[in-house]
C-alpha cells in the first residue's frame, strides 16, 4: 500500500482574516460575500485551503475570538447561506475550508456563561469558578492580557477564571459535558463541508486542579501543557476529528518543542500539526516580547 501524504502535509494554506478582507455591502466591514468574490483569484493563486479567522457571532472584545455562539454567524459576515454557498464555491474550484475553533474559552455573553451565573446551573460547571474575597483572588495567576485572571462575580460571591480577557471565561474541560458540547459543534461545521480546524490556544485546556500559587512566575506553568491536555485532545480525535476527516492544527502556547511532537505526533492520535512560536523568540532579549534583540541565526536554525 502506498503511503500517500496528506492534502495538508504539501498544500498551500491562505489565511483570511473576513473582517478587513472584502466588503461587498459598504459596511466599511469584509464579510463571507466578499470572501466568494474573491474565489477566482485564490484560485489563480494555487491556494489549496482557506483558513478562516472567527465569523461567529461575538462582542469582538478581542477581534471574535471572544465566541458568543459557536454555530451562528455574526451577521456583520453574513447568514449560515452565505457560509454554505460558500463552501460550495470554494469547493467547486478545488479550494477547502478550514475554520478558527476557540474552545479554551467563551465569551461572557455566551449563553453559556449567563446560564452560568446561577449557582444552582449546571452550566455552572461549565467554567472554573472558585472561592476568594472580593480583593483576595483564589491564586495569583496573571492573564495573558495583563491584570490577575480572575474576575469577582459579586451576585455569587465566587471568582472565575479567565486567562485572556475578562470577557472572555475559560471553559472547564474536566467536565465531561463541555467536550460533549464542543464535539457537537465539531460536527456542526464538518456536516457544512468544512475540511479542518485552526485550534486556538488549545494547549492551555488542562489546568493543574490545586490551583496553587505560582511563587516563581505568572502562574502558565500550571495551566500550559496541563496534566490532561494529550488525554482530552485524544479523546477529540477519537470521537470526532479523525472520524469526519477533519485536519487540525493547534495553535501552541508557551509550549515546548518535546510536547509539539506528543501533539502532532505521526501516529495522529491528537493533531495534524502544530504552530509553535519558538523561531520569534529567538530576538527577545531576556523573554521581553517588545524589546528587539540582535538576529541570531544559529538560534533561528536550530
Amino acid at each position: 500500500m502506498t503511503n500517500l501524504p496528506h492534502w495538508w502535509q504539501n498544500g498551500v494554506i491562505y489565511q483570511i482574516y473576513p473582517k478587513s478582507f472584502q466588503d461587498t455591502t459598504g459596511s466599511g466591514t469584509g464579510d463571507l460575500r466578499g470572501v466568494i468574490q474573491r474565489l477566482d483569484y485564490l484560485h489563480k493563486l494555487g491556494v489549496d485551503a482557506i483558513w478562516l479567522t472567527p465569523f461567529y457571532v461575538s462582542p469582538q472584545v478581542d477581534n471574535g475570538y471572544d465566541v458568543a455562539n459557536y454555530t451562528a454567524i455574526d451577521p456583520t459576515y453574513g447568514t449560515l447561506d452565505d457560509f454554505d454557498e460558500l463552501v460550495t464555491q470554494a469547493k467547486s474550484r478545488g479550494i477547502r475550508i478550514i475554520l478558527d475553533m476557540v474552545f479554551n474559552h467563551t465569551s461572557t455573553q455566551h449563553a453559556w456563561f449567563r446560564e452560568a451565573l446561577n449557582k444552582e446551573s449546571p452550566y455552572r460547571q461549565f467554567y472554573i469558578w472558585r472561592d476568594g474575597e472580593p480583593e483576595t483572588p483564589p491564586n495569583n495567576w496573571r492573564s495573558k492580557f495583563g491584570g490577575s485572571a480572575w474576575r469577582w462575580h459579586a451576585e455569587s460571591e465566587q471568582y472565575y477564571l479567565h486567562l485572556f480577557a475578562p470577557e472572555q471565561a475559560d471553559l472547564n474541560w474536566e467536565n465531561p459535558a463541555v467536550r460533549a458540547e464542543l464535539k457537537k459543534v465539531c460536527e456542526f461545521w464538518a456536516d457544512r463541508g468544512v475540511d479542518g480546524l485552526r485550534l486556538d490556544v488549545v494547549n492551555l485546556i488542562s489546568k493543574d486542579p490545586r490551583f496553587p500559587e505560582d511563587l516563581d512566575g505568572d502562574g502558565r506553568r500550571f495551566y500550559t501543557d496541563g496534566p490532561r491536555a494529550h488525554e482530552f485532545l485524544h479523546e477529540m480525535n477519537r470521537d470526532v476529528f479523525t472520524p469526519r476527516g477533519l485536519m487540525t492544527v493547534g495553535e501552541m502556547s508557551s509550549t515546548s518543542l518535546e510536547h509539539c511532537q506528543r501533539y502532532a505526533a505521526l501516529t495522529g492520535s491528537e493533531l495534524s500539526m502544530t504552530f509553535n512560536f519558538h523561531h520569534l523568540k529567538v530576538d527577545y532579549p531576556g523573554g521581553e516580547k517588545w524589546t528587539l534583540a540582535k538576529p541570531d541565526f544559529v538560534a533561528l536554525k536550530t
